[in-house]
C-alpha cells in the first residue's frame, strides 16, 4: 500500500519542498502541521532564490518572515520599474537585516527596465542595513545592480563584515565612485577576502602590494571591469606589482572586461603582460584585433575563456586562429560575429580542453546559443 504523502518523513518532505517555487512552498505550509514544519525547515531555506514579482508582497508576512532565520545564502531578483517588486525587495532586505543572523551570502539582481535617473537609494540603504547587522556575511554580490556604488558601502562592509570572502562591485554603472583608498581599508579590515570585483579605477598599486603581503589568505579571483571614463584615466599598475602578486598567489585568476568607453590607448595600458588573465571579455568600439593578438602572445598560459564582440574581418579571423594555436588551455571561446570555417577548425584542432564555443559560420536569429563540447 502506498504511504500517504502526509506520512512521509520530514527529511523527504523538505527535499520536495526545496524544489518548489516560493508561492507553492507557502501553499504547502498551510496544508497541515507536519507540512508546515517541513516547509519552514533549514533544509528548505538554506540556499534560496527569490524573485520579487508582484505576488511576493502578500507572502512577506507572516510566512516568509518566519523562514528568514534559516536562509544561509540568498539570491534576490527584482524589477525596479515595478513598484510592488521594488517594495517587496526592499522590505525583504530590511527584514533580513533585522532577523537573519545566519545569513552568509547575498546576491542581488536587477531585472527588466531601470527607471531613468533612478539612484537605487532604497535598495542600497537596505544593503547598508544588512552589512550593519549581519557580521558573518561571507559573500556580497552587487554585479547586477545598475546603480552607482560608492565609498560609503565599501567602508560599511569594512567596518561590519570582517569575515567577507567575496565582494563584487564590478557592476554596469556608468560612474565609479569607489576610491582606491576605500578598497585599501576594505582589504585591511577583511583579511580572509579571496575574491574581489572592482572597476579598474578603484584598484591601486598599494592594494596589489597588500594582497601580496605574507600574512594574507590565498587570493583566488580579481574581476576588473573597465567601462567608465574613470577607468580610462586610471594610472598604470606596474608589471612588477602584478608579478609579485602572481608569485605570492600562484592560483590567482584575473577577469578583465573591456567596454566601448575605453579608447585604444587605454586598452593597451590595461592589457599588461604580467597580469594572469584567465577570462577576457572584449566589447570595444575601436581596435579589437590588437587586443586579441596581445592575448595570444602574453596570456597563452593563463587564458581560459575569451569573449569577443566585434565586426567580422579577415584580420580578426586571422588573429583568432593565431590565438587558438597558442592557447591550448582555452575552455571557452565566444565570438559574436560570423567567422570563417578555418576559425572554428583552429579551435577544434588546437584546444583539446574546449568545453563551450560560440563560433557561427552564418547569420542566425539572436540570441546565439553556445555549442557544448562533449
Amino acid at each position: 500500500m502506498v504511504e500517504p504523502v502526509e506520512k512521509l518523513p520530514e527529511e523527504v518532505l523538505a527535499l520536495i519542498f526545496r524544489e518548489l517555487p516560493l508561492r507553492d512552498r507557502a501553499v504547502a505550509a498551510r496544508v497541515c502541521k507536519a507540512w508546515a514544519v517541513a516547509a519552514t525547515s533549514s533544509a528548505v531555506w538554506h540556499d534560496t532564490s527569490i524573485s520579487c514579482d508582484c505576488e511576493l508582497e502578500d507572502l512577506l508576512p507572516p510566512y516568509l518572515s518566519a523562514c528568514l532565520d534559516h536562509i544561509h545564502n540568498l539570491r534576490l531578483e527584482y524589477e525596479p520599474s515595478k513598484k510592488p517588486s521594488r517594495r517587496a525587495a526592499t522590505a525583504l532586505l530590511t527584514a533580513l537585516a533585522g532577523r537573519a543572523p545566519g545569513l552568509r551570502g547575498l546576491s542581488l539582481e536587477c531585472r527588466g527596465e531601470k527607471p531613468l535617473f533612478d539612484a537605487g537609494s532604497d535598495i542600497l540603504s537596505a544593503v547598508h542595513a544588512v552589512c550593519r547587522t549581519v557580521h558573518q556575511l561571507h559573500l556580497l554580490d552587487l554585479r547586477r545592480l545598475p546603480y552607482t556604488l560608492d565609498d560609503s558601502l565599501v567602508l560599511q562592509a569594512a567596518r561590519d563584515c570582517p569575515e567577507l570572502r567575496s565582494l563584487f562591485l564590478d557592476n554596469h554603472a556608468l560612474v565609479d565612485n569607489v576610491q582606491p583608498s576605500s578598497v585599501l581599508k576594505l582589504l585591511e579590515a577583511c583579511p580572509h577576502l579571496r575574491a574581489l570585483g572592482l572597476h579598474l579605477a578603484s584598484l591601486s598599486r598599494a592594494a596589489l602590494e597588500l594582497l601580496a603581503a605574507p600574512h594574507r589568505a590565498p587570493f583566488a579571483l580579481l574581476a576588473l571591469r573597465c567601462a567608465c571614463p574613470e577607468d580610462a584615466r586610471a594610472p598604470l599598475l606596474p608589471d612588477e606589482a602584478w608579478a609579485t602578486l602572481s608569485c605570492r598567489h600562484p592560483g590567482l585568476e584575473v577577469e578583465l572586461e573591456l567596454e566601448p568607453a575605453l579608447p585604444d590607448e587605454a586598452v593597451m595600458r590595461v592589457l599588461q603582460p604580467a597580469v594572469p588573465v584567465a577570462v577576457l571579455r572584449l566589447n570595444l568600439s575601436g581596435d579589437t584585433v590588437g587586443p586579441v593578438r596581445f592575448a595570444a602572445r602574453h596570456y597563452a598560459e593563463t587564458l581560459r575563456a575569451l569573449e569577443v564582440r566585434a565586426s567580422a574581418s579577415t584580420e580578426l579571423h586571422t588573429a583568432l586562429e593565431e590565438l587558438a594555436a597558442r592557447c591550448a588551455g582555452l575552455r571557452e571561446i565566444h565570438c559574436f560575429c560570423v567567422v570563417r570555417p578555418s576559425v572554428l577548425d583552429a579551435f577544434r584542432a588546437h584546444c583539446p580542453r574546449l568545453r563551450s564555443y560560440t563560433l557561427k559560420l552564418k547569420r542566425e536569429p539572436h540570441p546565439w546559443r553556445p555549442t557544448l563540447v562533449r
